[in-house]
């Protein structure tokens, strides 16, 4: 997907109109430069919504080769790792900048906890994603996106992942990523959210980790998408 075009409709939660082709920073948006780094970058979707709200994107780590192309071509990172997370984080070259983020963003690959997935049947099993990737074990790269943040340090990290991965045996992973989030100094909020509530024509839920720096005191995120948030001590 090369452009995106949203209707000016004054109701619409989003009113921008604005064009990738047209290149970033773009007029039309208001920057206030706060830093980016993603991961399980895909093509670039997240990407190209963090630059629509103002931030200044990075660039981020993609082990798929065939999306790699795609999202340099439209997004000309300034830095790109086209590896496995679990290779970046045994890198001792990692710039200096990335160390002073504001958000480090990323989408685990969700097959194993998808409703319409294997789910318990692949936990703890290597498997291809998608065609051209190596063989990996898939229910695992939450924990070290979590290594990834512990590495980094930004003062926000955001996680998103199916629905899945809040129903049945699937919540043991989420009593986990909070332990392990906690562990490091982050506090955790989770949220399930559909983008049908954002102007989107499409009943898609999703379940988001908004991770804040302890240290840093920030308030608890509350949101305006009519979504309740989900509590932790349910689980």
């Amino acid at each position: 997907m090369n452009a995106l075009n949203v209707n000016l409709d004054s109701n619409h939660k989003f009113p921008y109109k604005w064009y990738l082709k047209d290149g970033y920073p773009s007029k039309n948006i208001e920057s206030h430069n706060l830093k980016v780094f993603g991961s399980f970058l895909c093509g670039g979707g997240s990407t190209m919504g963090y630059k629509l709200a103002g931030y200044n994107h990075l660039g981020g780590i993609e082990i798929d080769k065939k999306l790699a192309m795609v999202y340099k071509e439209n997004h000309n990172p300034k830095y790109y790792y086209n590896e496995d997370i679990r290779t970046f984080n045994l890198r001792d070259n990692i710039p200096d900048e990335l160390f002073n983020l504001d958000i480090f963003d990323g989408s685990p690959p969700c097959s194993t906890f998808s409703i319409a997935g294997s789910r318990e049947k692949a936990w703890g099993k290597e498997k291809v994603f998608r065609e051209g990737q190596a063989k990996q074990i898939l229910d695992d790269l939450f924990f070290h996106w979590i290594k990834t943040v512990s590495i980094l340090k930004p003062k926000i990290a955001i996680a998103e992942n199916v629905s899945g991965l809040i129903k049945g045996n699937a919540k043991g992973y989420v009593i986990e990523i909070n332990k392990e989030l906690n562990k490091i100094g982050y506090n955790v909020q989770l949220f399930l959210l559909n983008a049908a509530s954002m102007g989107v024509p499409q009943k898609r839920e999703r379940v988001f980790f908004i991770c804040s720096k302890k240290e840093l005191n920030y308030p608890k995120l509350r949101l305006d998408f009519n979504e309740k948030s989900i509590m932790l001590k349910d689980f």
